[in-house]
């Protein structure tokens, strides 16, 4: 260090301190800025590849993008198609009085149980009355005729009278037997006992259900010429889905196939369906086939009048991909998906759509089962691999 010939000693004592402490400074802020440098030193970056994305693990985009490993499954034959449940005709049965009458007692309410022969209600009946009046009128004559005939027989063995005589005492005698047959059946045909005669009427259900339409009141005057039927019993358990098929997708359907029904009222359930009946007429101003299926209801949550969604379905065979729509996005005409490499790198991918449904669709092309398929998120990989490009 340079002297002066002014400076003492004790001068030149803070002078070496000072610089003692100057350079101990500048060598803090030195190994601060390196540590500093350090620090800021960038992490190795992923050279961009085109249709590729890479997220890097804390990436808060990796919350929107979901994946699932694809499988085969049977894929829809057509669009979803529009239904209605009613009866199963072959299990229901509309029941009116083949006679006229008055109600006697309370009819059964709705939503009764009933099996084959339970009385629905019962009716005073001028029209039984005669009928049971014709039966026991025929007995008498039956009677009076066995008599006439066994003293014909009688008279013509001792010569009192001629054969012309038996034969007609015979004749009378068939006749009267054929008027006891005839009032029978009639009473057999409105299920009345030979025996009875009180003028009533019970009007019987022929089959197995339940009650499920009354159009009868105690002491209503009753008869066959009504407008609607008494009652209405069907089966339940057995029901039909009635659709119509357009021309152009008849050849997908026929009798025998199963179908999936879906209805509003209980949503993401499905109930299986059988095609029972192919209609044989083609509606000219709808150009379409009503078809019926058969539709089992175990349980009795499926209820007439509810409106249905019924699919489709292949061969069990028949399989195939199915990806939701979310995973595709379309670009220049052309459909694009993206599946998932590994945790944090995507590639995107052209594909070939068949059939294209609400929410789903069939690819034919570009996918192999047990890749993971981007569901959910494909637009935001789509966002990015943009910026990557305009930032290589």
């Amino acid at each position: 260090m340079y002297k002066t010939p002014f400076m003492n000693k004790q001068a030149m004592f803070r002078l070496h301190r000072c610089c003692a402490r100057f350079g101990l400074l500048a060598l803090l802020v030195l190994n601060a800025c390196s540590e500093s440098a350090d620090k800021r030193q960038p992490q190795p970056v992923v050279q961009a590849v085109p249709g590729e994305v890479y997220l890097t693990p804390d990436s808060p985009k990796k919350a929107y993008v979901k994946t699932s490993r694809l499988s085969l499954t049977r894929p829809p034959l057509l669009e979803p198609l529009a239904g209605k449940i009613a009866y199963n005709e072959s299990a229901t049965s509309r029941i009116s009085s083949p006679v006229s009458g008055r109600v006697l007692n309370h009819p059964l309410p709705l939503g009764s149980k009933v099996e084959a022969g339970t009385v629905l209600l019962e009716l005073h009946s001028p029209e039984v009355a005669d009928a049971q009046a014709d039966y026991a009128k025929a007995q008498a004559q039956v009677t009076l005729a066995e008599h006439a005939f066994r003293r014909q027989q009688e008279l013509y063995q001792g010569k009192v009278v001629s054969r012309k005589d038996l034969e007609q005492a015979e004749d009378d005698l068939s006749q009267a037997r054929s008027e006891v047959q005839r009032a029978q059946n009639r009473l057999k045909n409105l299920q009345l006992a030979s025996a009875q005669n009180n003028a009533r009427f019970a009007l019987r259900s022929p089959i197995n259900g339940v009650v499920v339409e009354r159009n009868v009141n105690p002491g209503q005057q009753v008869g066959p010429d009504l407008d609607k039927p008494l009652f209405v019993v069907s089966d339940m358990q057995r029901l039909t889905v009635v659709m119509d098929v357009f021309e152009v997708n008849l050849a997908k359907i026929k009798p025998g196939q199963q179908l999936n029904i879906s209805v509003p009222a209980y949503p993401g359930e499905t109930f299986p369906a059988t095609i029972e009946y192919v209609g044989q007429v083609l509606s000219e101003t709808t150009r379409s086939v009503q078809v019926r299926c058969a539709l089992p209801n175990p349980d009795g949550r499926l209820l007439p009048g509810m409106y249905a969604s019924i699919n489709v379905e292949s061969p069990p065979d028949a399989l195939a991909i199915v990806v939701p729509l979310t995973a595709v996005f379309t670009e220049d005409e052309s459909d694009y998906v993206f599946v998932a490499v590994d945790e944090n790198h995507y590639k995107q991918r052209p594909v070939k759509m068949g059939l294209r449904l609400k929410d789903r669709a069939v690819v034919t092309e570009g996918l192999q089962p047990g890749e993971q398929l981007v569901t959910e998120g494909a637009l935001v990989l789509r966002a990015e691999e943009d910026v990557n490009d305009a930032n290589p």
